[in-house]
C-alpha cells in the first residue's frame, strides 16, 4: 500500500485540500469554496502535467459523485417523513436521564429517531437509570421536526441532527410495553455494552471519581457533571475529555502489548488491530475525533507516515463518515491534527513541547473564534500542565482501576479527584474572562488561515512574519469591531433583549429575557437546565465581538430577569444598570441587583440614551397599573423607533395622541389581550417587530388577533416565525431575519 500512495503523481496533501474544498462546495453550496476549488485546479494545470491533471480530474469526478449523492440521500430523507411511530427499538447508550426528563435515539423502520418522554415516577427513573439492555418500546407519542436556529450564530438543533441522520423527534406521552429484545446489528450491541459499562462505573464508583471514569474511558459525561463541565469550558480546556489520539495510542499500544506477550506476530497484529478498533469506537460513541485518530493509527501501520498519513486519514473519512466535517468536533479534531503533524518535528524535550503546544493554540484561534467566538488565554498553559496529568497518570490509573473493579473496586483515590476540582475551582476564581474576538465570517476564517499559515512559513523572516501578524491582527479586529450599526431583537424564548451598538463601539442592551417559570417538583424531578441567556443572547454577544456592555437597561421590574443579569454581569463588564425610580424603592429586587456589584442609576422621563449620533428618549415609565415600565422614542439613522416596555396602549395613546414611528419594538406577553394592534393604527409604524413568548399561551378573542396580522402581513416581524430580527447599516436600515 505505501509504494502505491508514493508513486501518486501528486502530493496527497494537495488532493486532499482540493477535495475538501468540493466537499463544502456541494455540501454547504458554498460559493467560496467554489472558488477555492476552482482557484486550487487552476494552480494543478500550471503545475503538473495533462496525463497527471487527468488522473486528478477523475478522482475529484468519483468523490464529488459520491458527496453529490450522500446530499441527495439526505434532501430526499428529509423530504419524505413519517406520520407516525407506534415501535421504537432504545440505543442504550444514548439514554440521558435529567431530572424526570428522560432522552435517547432510538430505531423505527429503518429511521432514526430522537426521543423524549417526561418520566411519570421515580421507581420509573431508577428503571431507566439502569437500562443497559436492548429494548424496544411500544409507545403512542407525537413526531415533529426539530427546531432550527433562532438567533444569529445561535445552535442549529435541526442541521446538527441532520448530520446524525436525524430529521424528525419524537415525544412519547405514554409507554404502552417496554421488552427485552436481542439483535444481530454490531452498532446496537456495541451501545448495549457501552451502557453497560457506564452503568456498572456509575455503580461502584463514588463521585467524582466516576465522572472522570466514564469520560476519560468512554467518553460520557453525565448531567451531575455540570457544574465542572462549565468551569473547564469557561477555563478552554474541556478537550481534556475529548477522546482523541493520546487515548487511542494508549489502548492500542496496550493491545498490541498483550498480543505480542501471548505469542502473536506483529503481522496478525496488524490484522486484529481492526475489529479492535471497531469495537473501541463503538465503546466511545463512534466519536469523531476517535474515528480520525483510529483511522490514523491503522494508517501508520502500513507505513504511511506525516502528511502523507493526515491526507489518507482525510480522504477515508469523506468515504466512511460523510457528515464529518458538517460537525464542530470533526474540523477541530483534524484541524489540531494537521497542526501536531506540521510541528511535531520541531525538537524535543519541555521546551520544544511548549512552543508545540503555543503554535497549536495559536493555530486553532481561528476556528475557534468561528466556533466559540473567543479564547481563554490560560488554556495554553493549563492545557500544557493538565495533559499530563490526564493523559499519562488519570487516563492508565482509571483503566486499571474500571478493570479490577470486576473483581474488587478501589475506590480510596477518589481523594484525588476531589483535590483536582477544588483546584479547578480556585484557578476559575483566579482567571480572568475569555477573551472575546468574535465570529469571524467565512471570508475572514480563510484570510486568517492564510495568513496563519504563511506566518508559519516565514517563522524565520522578523520582516515578513511582522506583517503578516500586523495583517492577521487586523481581521481579527474587523471581527472584534465590526464597522456597523446594529439593532438586533433577540428571540429569548421568554422575556425580550434588544442589542444595540454603533460605529464607535457603543452598546446598550434593553432587557435581558426572563427565567422560565420552575414548577414545584419533588427532588428527583429537578433537573439541571441551561439559561435562555447563556443559550441565546450571551452566545450572539460574544458572536458580535461584544466583551462590554456600556448600559444596561431593565425595562420593568419583573424578578424573573434578575438572575440573567447576574449571568450577564458575569459574562460581560458592564458599564452601570438603568432601571426606573419606583424600581429603586423595591428592596427585594435591588438586593438581588447588588450581587451583580455594578452601579444602579435611576433613569427618568425625557432623558435621553445616547447612540447612533442621536438617542433614544424615555417618554413614559409608568402603565395605568404603576407597574414601572420604560418606552422609549427617538430618531436613530434614518428613522424613527419606538420601543414599548410593558405599557398600556390607551396610556400612550392619551398621553401622546400625535406620536408616530417608522418602527415599532414591542413585546406580546399578556395572555387576556391582544398584541397592541391599537398602537398599530395610532402609530402607523412601517415595520412592526414583536418579540414573542413562547412558553406563554395568548388567549385571543373572535380571531381578533389572526384578522389584524393578516392585515399587517407584509409589515409585521414575530420572532416566533422569523427568529431574531436585526437592523444594520451605515447610513439607512437594511433588515434581515434568522429565517
Amino acid at each position: 500500500m505505501s509504494q502505491w500512495i508514493s508513486r501518486f503523481p501528486i502530493p496527497k496533501i494537495y488532493l486532499s485540500f482540493l477535495l475538501l474544498w468540493l466537499y463544502y462546495a456541494i455540501f454547504s453550496a458554498s460559493v467560496l469554496a467554489l472558488l477555492g476549488f476552482v482557484f486550487l485546479l487552476v494552480c494543478l494545470f500550471f503545475q503538473f502535467p495533462w496525463k497527471t491533471v487527468t488522473k486528478v480530474l477523475l478522482i475529484c469526478g468519483l468523490f464529488g459523485s459520491w458527496f453529490a449523492f450522500q446530499k441527495w440521500q439526505q434532501e430526499e430523507a428529509s423530504k419524505y417523513l413519517v406520520d407516525s411511530v407506534d415501535t421504537v427499538r432504545i440505543l442504550p447508550d444514548t439514554i440521558k436521564v435529567n431530572g424526570d426528563s428522560l432522552s435517547f435515539r432510538g430505531k423505527a423502520d429503518g429511521r432514526l429517531f430522537h426521543v423524549y418522554y417526561k418520566l411519570q415516577s421515580e421507581a420509573e427513573k431508577e428503571k431507566f437509570q439502569q437500562l443497559s439492555e436492548l429494548h424496544k418500546m411500544v409507545v403512542k407519542g407525537k413526531l415533529a421536526s426539530p427546531q432550527g436556529a433562532s438567533n444569529f450564530a445561535g445552535f442549529d438543533y435541526r442541521n446538527y441532527l441532520k448530520t446524525q441522520g436525524i430529521y424528525q423527534t419524537l415525544t412519547i406521552s405514554e409507554i404502552v410495553e417496554l421488552k427485552k429484545i436481542s439483535s444481530w446489528d454490531i452498532g446496537e450491541n456495541l451501545s448495549s455494552l457501552r451502557r453497560k459499562a457506564v452503568v456498572w462505573i456509575k455503580r461502584n464508583f463514588p463521585d467524582p471519581m466516576r465522572n472522570y471514569m466514564t469520560g476519560l474511558l468512554l467518553g460520557h459525561l453525565d448531567t451531575d457533571f455540570e457544574e465542572m463541565n462549565e468551569l473547564y469550558s469557561s477555563l478552554g480546556i474541556i478537550h481534556l475529555f475529548a477522546l482523541s489520539g493520546m487515548q487511542v495510542g494508549f489502548f492500542m499500544n496496550a493491545f498490541k502489548k498483550s498480543l505480542l506477550r501471548l505469542g502473536l506476530t506483529q503481522e496478525k497484529f496488524k490484522w486484529l488491530a481492526y475489529p479492535f478498533s471497531i469495537v473501541y469506537a463503538g465503546l466511545t460513541g463512534f466519536s469523531a475525533s476517535v474515528i480520525r485518530s483510529l483511522i490514523q493509527k491503522l494508517l501508520a501501520q502500513h507505513g504511511i507516515k506525516s502528511l502523507d498519513n493526515f491526507a489518507l486519514t482525510v480522504l477515508v473519512l469523506f468515504i466512511v463518515m460523510p457528515n464529518f466535517f458538517l460537525t464542530a468536533g470533526g474540523v477541530l479534531s483534524c484541524a489540531y491534527a494537521f497542526i501536531l503533524t506540521m510541528t511535531s518535528k520541531e525538537g524535543q524535550g519541555i521546551k520544544a513541547v511548549a512552543r508545540e503546544s503555543f503554535i497549536i493554540s495559536l493555530g486553532i484561534l481561528p476556528i475557534l473564534s468561528f466556533y466559540f467566538s473567543e479564547f481563554q488565554p490560560w488554556s495554553i498553559l493549563l492545557t500544557f500542565v493538565l495533559s499530563f496529568l490526564f493523559d499519562m497518570v488519570l487516563l492508565p490509573l482509571l483503566s486499571i482501576l474500571f478493570c479490577l473493579s470486576f473483581i474488587y473496586p478501589i475506590t480510596q483515590f477518589n481523594f484525588l479527584f476531589e483535590w483536582l476540582e477544588n483546584i479547578i475551582r480556585y484557578i476559575s476564581q483566579l482567571s480572568t474572562r475569555p477573551l472575546v474576538f468574535g465570529q469571524p465570517s467565512l471570508w475572514i476564517l480563510i484570510l486568517l488561515l492564510i495568513s496563519l499559515a504563511l506566518i508559519y512559513d516565514y517563522r524565520k523572516n522578523l520582516k515578513k512574519i511582522s506583517m503578516l501578524v500586523i495583517v492577521a491582527i487586523s481581521f481579527f479586529l474587523v471581527t472584534k469591531h465590526p464597522l456597523e450599526n446594529e439593532i438586533t431583537v433577540l428571540d429569548m424564548e421568554q422575556g425580550r433583549s434588544i442589542f444595540l451598538r454603533d460605529l464607535t463601539g457603543k452598546t446598550i442592551l434593553l432587557d435581558v429575557g426572563e427565567k422560565s417559570e420552575v414548577e414545584n417538583k419533588e427532588v428527583w424531578q429537578e433537573k439541571v437546565t441551561t439559561s435562555n441567556a447563556k443559550r441565546s443572547l450571551i452566545t450572539y454577544l460574544k458572536s458580535r465581538g461584544v466583551a462590554k456592555i456600556d448600559q444596561l437597561v431593565l425595562t420593568t421590574s419583573d424578578t424573573k430577569q434578575l438572575d440573567h443579569v447576574l449571568e450577564i454581569s458575569k459574562a460581560f463588564k458592564l458599564g452601570e444598570i438603568l432601571v426606573t425610580e419606583e424600581t429603586l424603592s423595591k428592596r427585594e429586587f435591588m438586593d438581588k441587583l447588588k450581587e451583580s456589584k455594578v452601579k444602579v442609576v435611576a433613569i427618568k422621563t425625557g432623558q435621553q440614551l445616547r447612540i447612533f449620533g442621536s438617542g433614544l428618549e424615555v417618554i413614559a415609565t409608568q402603565n395605568k397599573d404603576k407597574n414601572d415600565s420604560i418606552t422609549m422614542y427617538g430618531k436613530l439613522l434614518n428613522q424613527t423607533f419606538l420601543v414599548t416596555g410593558n405599557i398600556e396602549e390607551k396610556f400612550l395613546t392619551s398621553h401622546y395622541p400625535k406620536l408616530q414611528a417608522d418602527v415599532l419594538i414591542t413585546h406580546q406577553q399578556v395572555s387576556n389581550k391582544k398584541t397592541d394592534i391599537e398602537i398599530f393604527k395610532t402609530v402607523h409604524p412601517k415595520i412592526t417587530v414583536i418579540s414573542i413568548d413562547k412558553k406563554k399561551s395568548f388567549k385571543v378573542k373572535n380571531g381578533e388577533n389572526n384578522k389584524e396580522d393578516k392585515e399587517l402581513e407584509n409589515l409585521v416581524l414575530k420572532t416566533d416565525k422569523k427568529g431574531a430580527i436585526r437592523f444594520k447599516g451605515w447610513t439607512t436600515w437594511n433588515v434581515e431575519t434568522v429565517r
